[in-house]
């Protein structure tokens, strides 16, 4: 009797430590604001190429432009966005979220990155070969850019004992490309204070 009760115990105790290691997944909204270890994650990205674009797409060259072309909106790419700080930022992500605030505002045509471009002209040359030909998209006929916008992250950590200060500064450029003017420059700060918890749960 006391040797099944052991057991009974024993099991009871196994499987209530197996409940306390699980792991608990909710789903939350996309565009919900979670930092986690204030580091760089996608609100900052989000918000930060949201901010830049409206402020880009309200400097005095887009006025310029359209004073001279007309209803011909410019053409952009986004070039090179460095990581120059001391952690892991997806620029690829950043670089995204800045064609998707440039497209969607209107303002400006977009045309593809330099990757993009060559699995398109790889494409392009397949149909030459091979699809007919009123259907087979022609050389020669990309619209060249006007504009390249292009920067770099960087940051720098002030930390002492469990309490941190993460200072990021964005950069970036808007650069014409036949001229290599540059018609915008803008800058977005983020600070963030991060204090760590003395007991981890």
């Amino acid at each position: 009797m006391r040797k099944s009760l052991v057991i009974v115990l024993a099991l009871a105790a196994m499987f209530a430590i197996g409940a306390c290691g699980g792991t608990d997944v909710q789903r939350v909204d996309v565009g919900a604001v979670i930092d986690l270890s204030g580091r760089w994650n996608d609100t900052d990205s989000r918000l930060v190429s949201e901010a830049m674009i409206d402020d880009c797409l309200g400097g005095g060259w887009l006025k310029k432009w359209y004073r001279s072309h007309g209803d011909n909106s410019p053409v952009v790419i986004v070039g090179t966005v460095r990581n120059n700080s001391h952690e892991h930022i997806n620029v690829r992500t950043f670089s995204k979220d800045l064609e998707r605030a440039l497209v969607n505002s209107g303002e400006v045509e977009f045309v593809a990155s330099a990757t993009e471009r060559d699995e398109i002209r790889s494409e392009r040359t397949d149909q030459a070969k091979h699809a007919s030909e009123s259907s087979a998209k022609e050389m020669g006929m990309e619209a060249g850019a006007d504009y390249m916008l292009k920067g770099g992250i960087n940051t720098i950590e002030d930390k002492e004992g469990g309490k941190s200060v993460m200072f990021y500064q964005v950069n970036l450029e808007l650069i014409h490309i036949e001229t290599n003017k540059k018609v915008w420059i803008g800058e977005k700060k983020i600070k963030k204070f991060i204090k760590q918890s003395r007991f981890k749960g």
